[in-house]
């Protein structure tokens, strides 16, 4: 697959920690363009939206409650097999299972505050990123 889009969302812990320039400089250093960019805070509503795929998970509440407790950065990227890449960037969702060298495993705490949130498939990018930026 050559060049496609995806979607990454930089969580409250990682604003609050001012790690979003360190975040965005390891994807633009791997050869990833930019394309749009903006600061949103989630309303429970939006939140809801954007999490409905574990809507009916154990974490859900939690999930929403997180991604709402401050300042998002969002972020649409361009690049070489933008999904699947991004994804290997980011590490595993558990922050203390993601290797070293990841975003999560160098700077994640948690499960819920595990820095970063990416799409994990054409779909979702386009679901996604139509609640943040439409």
């Amino acid at each position: 697959m050559g060049a496609e889009q995806t979607l990454i969302v930089i969580k409250p812990d990682a604003f609050n920690r001012k790690l979003t320039g360190k975040i965005l400089q390891r994807f633009e250093e791997k050869g990833f363009n930019i394309v749009q960019l903006k600061t949103y805070v989630f309303t429970t509503e939006k939140a809801q939206e954007f999490y409905s795929v574990h809507r009916n998970k154990p974490f859900f509440n939690e999930l929403v409650s997180f991604i709402c407790s401050g300042t998002v950065v969002a972020c649409i990227l361009d690049g070489n097999n933008a999904i699947s890449t991004v994804r290997i960037m980011i590490g595993l969702t558990k922050s203390f299972d993601a290797s070293p060298g990841t975003i999560r495993g160098d700077f994640g705490l948690g499960i819920t505050d595990n820095i970063i949130h990416a799409s994990d498939s054409y779909e979702s990018f386009i679901k996604e990123s139509s609640v943040i930026f439409s």
